[in-house]
């Protein structure tokens, strides 16, 4: 039995109707004499979560970071279940399998994942369905491949799949964790490896926005007469003359008026300096992939990425137009026999300008889009040779199907040819230039011609540069004589950058080498494929959208950063803000899915990124939001905690600060914090104090020396509140607890633990310690457990450091008194 294995049902079912029937439906799968055709939903198996490796990873921790899967584990979707089992069954009776996933990266790993996680062992082979019409399918059926020959493609799209999961799941907490530090409760910061340096473009336009001061620059033009006619030059400056900008502009009135003047003044004798007259030749436009299509959509109606391709699947799937995930905008050259077919049927397609356009071309022209050698697992976005009727469609598809036809259409009208001029005169030994071009033959330009778009205001610069270069001069040559008629002085001001679109947006992650911080490494992605595949980018936009990180405003829905947005990219270092990182990555993708890069290798990049960015997170400094900023470390926020001695306040910048006060009134003692921290600074105590301790500490500052003579800080005495110490980082590992609640639950444990041995039998009857502890040492050294001399109510144990064995207290980070090690006891004097 041969199995055909869809990407999703609609696939299946045209699928099997290209199949020799009858065709056999039953729950999941669909039975024809050529096989059995089944399909999946997309990805149904998902990537694990990081608790799902280690119930301890349910909880955010920076301790556990970064998460490093030994071996990667797969889990069916919940509600793909039904669907798996019947796919997992069908396999398991097959004797070849047909792999019917889309022609793409995704479309590639989604049925490979299933075949290897039910450890599949039976011959696989290949269908590559462009398009859903009854011909194409027909043609890939009868040119299956080996499934083997796309083996690299499955290890690219495996290798992005880890290696969002790495930078997503481990970034996100480390930098989650610290907007949390900072105050920041509720906020959640997704890290993505494509999310974010796109969320970065928007936010440093919109920034270069804010900054941006406007230059008034001036030009000059002049008009000068040749026997043939006159024709108008700009003046170009000089680079070493004063009142010039950066940019070469004039930004000098007074010297720009003086030149005016001084081109006015006689003589007025000028000469042809440079001519030059070349024949050009312009191809014709590629058809669209994806993103092209996109672009162009949003630019002339406005469309959204997403309702693009929403509305490029629709017809996909009514067979009107082929695959719509393309990443190519060439054609295979055995496409070309259907050239006439799909001219005649876009001639009754019901689209009068398609059909006038129809008239005019010619399908034995063969235009640069039909090269078999940039062709991968599809082609570019055509229509197909199944007859459309326009009248039938939405809005949308309309517009669509329009654009798809005209791209098409356009590969079969000649190319344009026009005549390129440029002048240089020379005047007053200064020099004004001048270009033109004449036009020989429209060819494809017609279709573009008729429907003009208005330029945008913002666009006026580039429109009068054009109208420049479309001028007609009059003829002339080299060294032929001018005179200088007149001139005229034209003020121009400096313009801001354009705000981002969905659109443009998209546009620049498809040419993201623009945005890449490295020149070097600007030159060498220039040919890189962008950032994200076809199929995500404009999902990536619509998910920062929803989330709330930037938000569409006005006519033009252009983007703009919000507050979470700045918050972000400003806490994140240029690995994931600038695009660099990521766009040699999915050139090494690109090339993996050629067999220039292994897995492996791949992998053990992303995850030395990862430790690196995941460390970086540690030290971050993110602006505190909350009303009472920590006096301390004034980088985290006091909050409100219940502690086993009634409520407290503590800096949620814990464990890197753990500053606690009072609580007065329901709010922190902030005065009496501040107070004790002054006498601590002046004691240099430690820097990890209870306000219970530093207000026991403080009555004993009075005290006579001798009844101070243990050092209870002695091991940090010597370091600065910022310096690493090594018996407080193996306290962490032993006691810290995740957050202040579990600490507390083990304090009540440790104390239960003590009562059981004590000789008083409840907490009533507990002694009460002299205000000099050190009556007890002698005592309590002699037993098994020894009484913390500082706090009074935790016990020592055996500590083993980076720097050997210590003594530290229980209590701890409550109390932080530590005291060395001699033969087995702690030594407290």
């Amino acid at each position: 039995m041969r199995l055909y294995i869809a990407e999703k049902p609609s696939v299946g079912r045209e699928l099997a109707k290209c199949l020799t029937g009858p065709i056999a439906r039953h729950d999941g799968y669909l039975v024809t004499k050529d096989g059995v055709v089944t399909w999946l939903f997309g990805h149904i198996l998902r990537q694990a979560e990081p608790e799902e490796y280690d119930p301890k990873y349910k909880r955010w921790r920076a301790d556990d970071l970064p998460i490093i899967p030994e071996h990667w584990k797969l889990f069916v979707a919940k509600d793909c279940e039904k669907q798996f089992a019947i796919v997992k069954s069908l396999i398991e009776k097959a004797d070849e399998i047909v792999h019917g996933g889309d022609p793409d990266r995704e479309g590639q790993l989604l049925v490979d994942e299933v075949l290897d996680y039910l450890g599949n062992k039976k011959p696989v082979r290949r269908i590559l369905l462009n398009a859903l019409d009854e011909k194409s399918i027909k043609k890939a059926n009868a040119s299956l491949r080996d499934n083997r020959d796309f083996f690299n493609l499955k290890q690219s799209a495996l290798a992005r799949a880890r290696a969002d999961w790495l930078i997503g799941m481990n970034l996100s907490r480390a930098y989650t964790l610290a907007a949390r530090r900072a105050g920041h409760e509720r906020l959640v910061l997704p890290i993505g490896r494509v999310k974010t340096p796109t969320l970065s473009l928007v936010v440093r336009r919109e920034r270069e926005i804010e900054n941006f001061k406007p230059v008034t620059y001036y030009l000059i033009r002049g008009t000068f007469q040749h026997a043939n006619g006159s024709f108008e030059a700009q003046w170009k400056p000089q680079d070493t003359m004063a009142g010039l900008d950066s940019e070469n502009r004039l930004v000098d009135k007074k010297i720009a008026d003086e030149k005016l003047a001084f081109f006015e003044a006689m003589p007025h004798d000028a000469v042809i300096s440079s001519y030059q007259k070349v024949k050009k030749q312009e191809p014709q436009p590629l058809p669209f992939s994806l993103s092209t299509l996109q672009v162009l959509a949003g630019k002339r109606f406005g469309y959204a990425p997403q309702l693009v391709l929403d509305t490029a699947q629709e017809l996909y799937e009514k067979k009107l137009t082929t695959y719509p995930r393309s990443d190519c905008e060439y054609l295979p050259t055995n496409q070309l026999g259907d050239a006439s077919t799909i001219l005649a049927h876009l001639s009754k397609a019901g689209d009068a300008q398609i059909a006038v356009w129809v008239k005019a071309a010619n399908p034995k022209q063969k235009s640069r889009a039909w090269n078999d050698k940039k062709i991968s697992a599809h082609h570019a976005i055509i229509p197909t040779t199944v007859q459309a009727d326009v009248t039938k469609m939405t809005q949308e598809e309309r517009n669509l199907y329009h654009l798809i036809a005209r791209g098409y259409l356009a590969q079969f009208y000649p190319v344009h040819t026009y005549d390129q001029t440029k002048v240089e005169v020379s005047y007053k030994e200064e020099t004004f230039t001048a270009s033109g071009r004449t036009e020989r033959d429209l060819g494809w330009k017609v279709m573009y011609q008729s429907q003009k778009k208005k330029q945008e205001s913002d666009e006026e610069d580039e429109k009068e540069d054009k109208e420049d270069n479309a001028k007609t001069l009059p003829a002339m040559k080299k060294k032929d004589d001018v005179a200088w008629q007149r001139g005229r002085m034209l003020e121009k001001m400096t313009k801001p950058p354009t705000r981002f679109t969905a659109s443009t947006l998209l546009a620049g992650m498809k040419e993201i080498h623009k945005y890449v911080k490295n020149p070097e490494a600007k030159k060498q992605l220039k040919d890189v494929y962008g950032i994200g595949t076809e199929a995500t980018r404009a999902t990536i936009i619509d998910d920062l959208i929803r989330r709330k990180f930037m938000k569409a405003e006005g006519k033009k829905k252009y983007l703009v950063p919000t507050p979470a947005a700045y918050l972000l990219v400003d806490a994140l270092p240029d690995e994931l803000t600038y695009p660099d990182s990521t766009a040699i990555w999915e050139d090494k993708l690109h090339s993996m899915s050629e067999g220039g890069e292994s897995l492996a290798d791949f992998l053990q990049g992303q995850i030395a990124f990862t430790r690196k960015l995941c460390a970086k997170a540690g030290d971050v400094h993110m602006e505190v939001k909350g009303e009472n900023v920590c006096p301390r470390c004034h980088q985290g926020v006091l909050t409100k905690r219940k502690g086993k001695n009634g409520v407290f306040w503590g800096c949620s910048n814990y464990p890197k600060c753990r500053m606690t006060c009072n609580d007065k009134e329901g709010k922190p003692d902030l005065e009496d914090a501040k107070a004790r921290l002054a006498r601590r600074s002046r004691r240099a105590a430690p820097a990890a104090v209870s306000a219970t301790a530093m207000a026991w500490q403080s009555r004993q500052a009075d005290a006579p020396a001798a009844s101070q003579s243990y050092r209870s800080y002695s091991s940090y005495s010597s370091h600065s509140a910022s310096e690493p110490y090594d018996d407080i980082a193996a306290l962490n590992a032993l006691f810290s607890p995740d957050d202040y609640a579990a600490r507390m639950e083990a304090d009540e444990k440790s104390y239960a633990a003590q009562q059981k041995d004590a000789s008083w039998q409840s907490w009533a009857d507990k002694p009460k310690y002299s205000a000099s502890p050190m009556e007890h040492m002698e005592k309590d050294a002699a037993s098994s457990s020894f009484l913390c001399p500082r706090c009074r109510e935790g016990h020592l144990r055996s500590i083993h450091g980076k720097n050997g064995v210590f003594w530290g207290c229980s209590n701890y980070p409550r109390c932080t008194a530590t005291f060395d090690d001699d033969h087995g006891k702690p030594l407290l004097k």
